[in-house]
């Protein structure tokens, strides 16, 4: 089994130890668009640790990046435009929907939470939608 191969399991490993430690360590949920949306709108005494969050979640990409580079994809299917676009998009539903993939998906089904599940629900049956009828568009396998 090579590295490829384990990559998700030990990336979704890190993010739940990661979850679990920010949760017991400072009471605080791993839900990055609330992490990043509070950059805006909390006191400066709460911006420091959320700075300390994203560039740790960026130091792990440039760590793998150095490591492990046949990791990343090489193409982005689409196009970058593409990509930026539906980034762009997650991140105005992450706040319209009041939270993201990873606060309610990894955190909040964690903590039994009805309401994460119910939006977790309507994400994955977005994505999955959404993957169906976009992809072969943009030149994707279907």
């Amino acid at each position: 089994m090579t590295l490829s191969h384990l990559a998700p399991l030990l990336g979704g490993m890190l993010i739940g130890t990661g979850a679990v430690l920010l949760l017991a360590l400072s009471g605080r949920i791993a839900g990055v668009s609330g992490i990043v949306g509070g950059l805006y709108d909390s006191p400066k005494g709460d911006r420091a640790w959320r700075f300390a969050f994203l560039g740790g979640l960026w130091l792990g990409g440039l760590v793998l990046l150095t490591l492990a580079p046949e990791l990343l994809p090489r193409t982005v299917p689409g196009g970058w435009p593409v990509a930026l676009g539906a980034g762009l998009l997650v991140g105005v539903g992450t706040r319209a929907g009041n939270g993201c993939t990873s606060g309610h998906g990894v955190c909040g089904l964690g903590r039994r939470s009805r309401r994460s599940f119910a939006a977790v629900l309507v994400f994955m049956a977005t994505g999955i939608l959404t993957a169906l009828f976009v992809r072969p568009w943009i030149g994707g396998a279907p």
